[in-house]
């Protein structure tokens, strides 16, 4: 067992060696992406839900 998790181990490190890591710069500009990304998405869906609400109290409740 001990072996395995060596070899495992061994393995992995070989593999994350091979890895393109991106630079600061293209993560920063990524996290951005998803931040912005994610306050569009959020404002377009409560935007969705004030207006069915607006829809619901006024027309049909």
């Amino acid at each position: 067992m001990l072996d395995r998790i060596t070899t495992f181990l061994k393995e992995s490190r070989i593999e994350l060696k091979k890895v393109t890591w991106p630079t600061r710069e293209e993560t920063i500009r990524y996290t951005m992406t998803v931040i912005v990304l994610s306050v569009a998405v959020a404002l377009f869906l409560g935007g969705l839900d004030f207006i069915f609400q607006f829809i619901l109290n006024n027309f049909i409740l």
